[in-house]
């Protein structure tokens, strides 16, 4: 018995120890506001949105060591409708992103649905962080063509850090059969991190159906932490499809403002076609902290469309309405 108990012991520190160098976390976001907007073809509207700073969420992550530097990692994540109890993408049961990796000396390697490095680059850099009525996403093309800022059936790699600069590769199967190159996306970034400066270079090309068309967004942008004030600015060129071409600029900052923080940001889009359909947005917004996961947001943000163009104010999930729309809301995660 005494050489049993024994055995049983050392399996199951053994065990214990296996256990140890694997995790699994449940984390979330739980975003809930008020939302009025003006001035859409169908009149004012007023309504509670969910995942109007950041789009409300319940995700699982883990990781287990693999042994010399050699990791595995998995995200499984899922967008959650506060104001209805439903799902968001689509009612996709992951809509938000599903993937897993390996990681190791030689960077990140990762497969599944996932973000693609424009959208994520556009983010970074963006004094709303692609949220509220100031997201930059209202006006900048951000996902060509694919309606979505993420990648389904993606690869994609991302280089160890190396003084301040990271490489990402993403290649997104088309999946068409007989055409490799129908449906298919190509993004490629390049960042630069090192104390108070940030800047980012991607470019994004997605094909059409039958790929004989594609949209093409190249995008350059930075962000300069003076101390009290975060200056942003970031600049794309997009194409296609067809003859479609056009650029988007963006200058913002944000700045401290009691123990909260100020954000503000002006965008001109530049229609290159005939028609001139050119757009701006002037945006203003206010985050305050009551804890370290939850705080409270407001913002405010217009849009002249000219020529008949038809861009709308949205938030971090919806498009919006029409030209004007005015948020509050709270955030919490966990």
């Amino acid at each position: 018995m005494k050489k049993m108990a024994i055995a049983l012991g050392l399996i199951g520190a053994f065990s214990g120890a296996a256990y140890a160098q694997s995790s699994v976390t449940v984390y979330g976001v739980a975003d809930l506001g008020l939302v009025a907007e003006s001035g859409g073809a169908g009149g004012s509207v007023a309504k509670l949105s969910s995942g109007v700073e950041a789009g409300s969420r319940l995700g699982f992550k883990g990781i287990e060591d693999l042994g010399n530097g050699l990791s595995v990692n998995f995200v499984l994540e899922t967008g959650i409708a506060m104001d209805t109890g439903g799902s968001n993408q689509g009612n996709t049961l992951f809509g938000r992103q599903a993937l897993v990796g390996l990681k190791g000396g030689f960077g990140s390697v990762s497969a599944g649905r996932q973000y693609t490095p424009l959208f994520l680059s556009l983010d970074s850099v963006d004094p709303f962080g692609t949220g509220l009525a100031g997201a930059s996403t209202n006006l900048f093309a951000y996902y060509p063509t694919s309606g979505n800022a993420r990648m389904t059936n993606s690869v994609i790699y991302n280089t160890p850090g190396m003084d301040g600069f990271t490489g990402t590769l993403a290649y997104g199967f088309g999946e068409v059969a007989g055409n490799t190159s129908a449906n298919r996306q190509i993004g490629a970034s390049l960042t630069y991190e090192q104390g108070p400066i940030l800047i980012t270079l991607v470019h994004h090309n997605t094909n059409d159906a039958i790929a004989s068309d594609s949209a093409k967004t190249t995008l350059l942008g930075g962000a300069y932490n003076f101390g009290p004030v975060k200056l942003h600015l970031v600049y794309d060129s997009n194409s296609g499809p067809g003859s479609t071409k056009n650029t988007d600029a963006l200058i913002g900052v944000s700045a401290p403002l009691g123990d909260g923080t100020l954000m503000a940001s002006y965008i001109h889009k530049d229609d290159k076609s005939a028609a001139d359909k050119d757009a701006s947005q002037i945006a203003i917004g206010y985050s305050y902290p009551l804890s370290k996961r939850t705080n409270i947001y407001t913002a405010y943000a217009r849009i002249n469309n000219k020529n008949g163009a038809g861009y709308t104010v949205g938030n971090a999930i919806e498009s919006g309405s029409g030209d004007k729309a005015f948020n509050l809301g709270i955030r919490h995660k966990f």
